[in-house]
């Protein structure tokens, strides 16, 4: 504590005896009173005592050991319990005493000890930082001084430490950090005051080096940036101080070496600098390059001689710095597959897997990583085994072995065996090869592969199990139209046999250990395939037994239509169902049996009577045999027509029509028939009328006559030419006094006429030519009534004998040219002269 200090804590206790920091104040008897030494100083020494009841004042002094002289004193007043007395030499050993005094100066009590003063303060003051953790400081030494003490203060920061000489260090500090430094002497009496201060900063931390070696002759240097540094500086030199060493100061972290040598250990120093550029602490890594990439790889087959594995036995020359080596097979389509590591310069890749080219190469480690791969060394494995290996029969007596390519093979050996012990073998560049073979044999098969190494290890052997021979003999012993029945004879390494029927749309099997099978429900008039094949439970069925072909027999016709052709003739259809058939067909009744024949689909049955029944039914004959008879059909023939038939006029307009009966008719159906028109009847008897007849018409006639079942016959006869037209609008002319002139009006076709005029007196008649329409008559009597009659004459020369009759009456008084009409009773007369 300083003098300022001192009094500061004097005035305090005056002011505030209970401070803690004043001496207790005690009311004690002489015996009781004590002092103490407070603080001491290299010039000053301070005391504190205990109060003393009855003290006026109390008396402090300091009287040296070793120097005589008068002591040197100081008087403080009742009311101070501590006190300093100073102008002391430094550095030397005080008699201190306290007396207490009353009011006349006479001693109450006292107390005494000794002290001795601090040395002097410090001088000349000098640090410096070296390091980023500590600041290094030189004084002048202190006489007596016994030791120092150094104080580092930043901030809230104290770091403190004693030393022996006039130098010393201050460690633990922060980097690059502003400090201000004191120092203070020491010996038995305490530490002199500090020294005046001096401010120094730490240089920059170390920086953190990070290193690596990218290749055998780089090394690339990164440093984490290091707080207020503006520049970096690296050096670099071999770790057995062989060669130069290279310096770089640079503003960047980071610097790469090169034209390196392989496999070298260098060790590598770094610093940062300020803005001053004072450097801060050095750090020191070693790096090793990266070694070379290993030379001269050679590669040669071994074999291991306790389990005979091939292995490849890798070589190469040592490469410079590295530790282990690691040799690795590389195959061409760029798979890695075993390798092998070695500390030496050699070592042994086992197994070799087989089928594969390799590129053997080598990389040589150390602790930089690896080298660059060695130029690869080219080895070729020996070939894989064939896979997927297949057998197969692509016809009977021909087996075909097959299997996949082995890579890097030369060529290929399958070996066949048969269980007899007959062997064949088969050389290829090919992936097949074929070899007879015989039914019911077992073959044992195996495939190797070969090129220039070696042969490749043993694959798996297969067997081949030939089907059983196929069926010899086989014949057919019956056919109908849905059966068939085969037979043949036992075959070598058959169990079961299987007889397969095949149409175009339908399968039927048949499974039986006997050499006999019958198949039935089949078809008729269908080709068959049909093949029996033999079964072993090994091989299963061979199916590469032939088929035969055969038909079964012909199907029973199915009559379509049956057509009448004629009233004697049919025409029976039926399906065409059956293939090269000739077909029969028969009408069987009453009147006996009538047939024809035809290999197509209809034929004709000629010479049926008519008005009879029959049954039709139709047979089908083929090679193979004939068909069951179709279903029959019933058949009437048309009734027969009648014997006779004829056709009487009546009326101008009616006519009758009969005829004789017919054998199978039941009704009948007259048709008179022209361009003017029809005339039609129907009736059950043999005759009928007809009406609505035309004069002077040609008819066609014909007669239908009808079964029960309404079959038709129709019966044409002799036209009929109706009876001329009666003739209209007849008149009479006076042509003289005993001569009439008939005239009239034709009504339809160019006929003759002949006109009859008759009365109580006599008879007259006149004909006439074709077109005319009139005719005269002479020698009549006048006064007599006449009845004129006209009617044409028909082409036969008969004569119309229902044309009406007009009566006349003649006058005697009528003239020449005068027309005479009589109706009724009453004559009217007309002159047209």
């Amino acid at each position: 504590m300083d003098i300022r200090g001192l009094t500061s804590v004097l005035l305090a206790c005056i002011v505030n005896v209970s401070d803690n920091k004043c001496p207790r104040q005690t009311w004690s008897s002489f015996e009781d009173f004590t002092m103490t030494i407070f603080t001491v100083t290299s010039r000053s020494i301070s005391a504190r005592w205990s109060r003393y009841v009855g003290a006026h004042s109390y008396r402090i002094s300091a009287n040296s050991v070793a120097v005589m002289g008068q002591p040197a004193f100081v008087i403080f007043n009742n009311r101070f319990v501590l006190g300093t007395i100073t102008s002391l030499l430094p550095a030397t050993l005080y008699n201190v005493k306290v007396e207490v005094l009353d009011g006349n100066g006479n001693v109450l009590a006292e107390d005494q000890t000794q002290q001795v003063t601090t040395p002097d303060i410090p001088l000349n003051i000098k640090a410096y930082s070296k390091t980023s953790s500590s600041i290094t400081v030189n004084w002048s030494a202190v006489p007596k001084a016994t030791g120092y003490v150094l104080k580092a203060k930043s901030g809230s920061s104290v770091i403190e430490t004693v030393v022996n000489d006039s130098s010393g260090t201050l460690t633990g500090l922060q980097p690059y950090t502003l400090y201000t430094i004191s120092v203070q002497s020491s010996n038995a009496g305490g530490n002199s005051q500090p020294s005046l201060p001096v401010e120094t900063r730490t240089v920059l931390a170390a920086p953190v080096i990070h290193s690596t070696s990218p290749n055998f002759k780089t090394i690339i240097v990164n440093l984490e940036p290091v707080s207020h540094a503006v520049k970096y500086s690296f050096i670099i030199i071999r770790s057995d101080a062989v060669g130069n060493k290279i310096k770089k100061t640079i503003t960047s972290a980071n610097v790469s070496f090169t034209d390196l040598e392989p496999g070298t250990w260098y060790t590598i120093k770094a610093h940062a600098l300020d803005a001053n550029g004072i450097p801060g602490d050095d750090k020191i890594k070693e790096q090793i390059t990266r070694p070379h990439a290993p030379q001269s790889v050679r590669t040669v087959l071994t074999t291991d001689s306790l389990s005979t594995t091939l292995g490849v036995f890798v070589t190469w020359n040592a490469s410079e710095g590295s530790t282990n080596y690691l040799a690795t097979p590389i195959e061409k389509s760029r798979n890695v597959v075993q390798n092998c590591t070695s500390r030496s310069t050699s070592c042994i890749i086992s197994p070799v897997p087989c089928g594969i080219q390799y590129n053997v190469t080598v990389v040589a480690f150390n602790d930089a990583g690896p080298s660059d791969a060695a130029k690869p060394s080219e080895f070729m494995s020996i070939p894989c085994s064939p896979s997927d290996i297949t057998i197969w029969e692509i016809d009977s007596g021909n087996l075909t072995v097959s299997w996949s390519p082995s890579h890097l093979t030369d060529y290929y050996t399958a070996f066949v065996k048969r269980d007899d012990g007959l062997e064949v073998m088969c050389n290829t560049s090919l992936t097949s090869c074929s070899f007879q073979s015989e039914c019911g044999f077992i073959y044992f098969i195996s495939v190797f592969s070969y090129n220039k190494v070696g042969q490749s290890p043993p694959g798996n052997v297969l067997n081949y199990t030939t089907a059983p021979c196929c069926p010899t003999h086989v014949k057919a012993v019956f056919v109908s139209s849905d059966t068939i029945e085969m037979k043949w004879n036992p075959v070598r390494g058959a169990e079961m046999y299987e007889t397969k029927a095949q149409d175009a749309s339908s399968v039927i099997f048949c499974n039986d250990t006997s050499t006999l099978c019958t198949l039935s429900g089949l078809k008729c008039n269908t080709i068959y395939n049909i093949t029996i094949y033999s079964y072993s439970d090994i091989r299963g069925f061979n199916y590469s037994c032939q088929k035969r072909s055969i038909i079964t027999g012909p199907c029973s016709p199915s009559i379509l239509n049956i057509t009448k052709v004629s009233p004697s003739t049919i025409n029976v259809s039926w399906q065409q169902n059956n293939h090269e058939a000739v077909y029969k067909v028969f009408a069987f009744g009453k009147a006996g049996v009538r047939s024809c024949n035809s290999s197509g689909s209809s034929c004709e049955i000629n010479d049926l009577p008519c008005g009879a029944i029959f049954s039709v039914s139709a047979v089908a004959t083929t090679p193979e045999g004939k068909s069951l008879p179709s279903y029959s059909l019933p058949l009437e023939t048309a009734p027969c027509c009648p014997d006779s038939f004829s056709v009487t006029q009546i009326t101008q307009s009616m006519t009758n029509v009969s005829w004789t009966e017919a054998i199978g008719a039941q009704s009948y159906t007259t048709v008179l028939e022209s361009s003017k028109g029809q005339a039609k009847c129907h009736t059950g008897e043999n005759h009928c009328l007809l009406g609505c007849i035309t004069c002077s018409t040609n008819y066609t006639v014909s007669l239908s006559a009808i079964s029960e079942t309404g079959l038709t016959s129709v019966c044409n006869y002799k036209g009929y030419s109706s009876s001329g037209c009666c003739p209209s609008a007849i008149k009479l002319y006076r042509l003289g006094s005993n001569a009439l002139r008939v005239y009239w009006h034709a009504t339809a076709g160019s006929v003759n006429y002949i006109v009859n005029v008759t009365s109580n007196n006599a008879n007259f008649t006149c004909s006439t030519v074709l077109w005319e329409t009139y005719c005269d008559i002479t020698g009549i009597y006048c006064g007599d009534i006449y009845m004129v009659t006209v009617s044409p004459v028909s082409t036969d020369g008969s004569i119309v004998t229902f044309c009406p009759m007009k009566m006349y009456s003649v006058s005697c008084s009528m003239n020449s040219g005068a027309m005479v009409i009589y109706r009724g009773r009453r004559s009217l007369f007309y002159n047209e002269a």
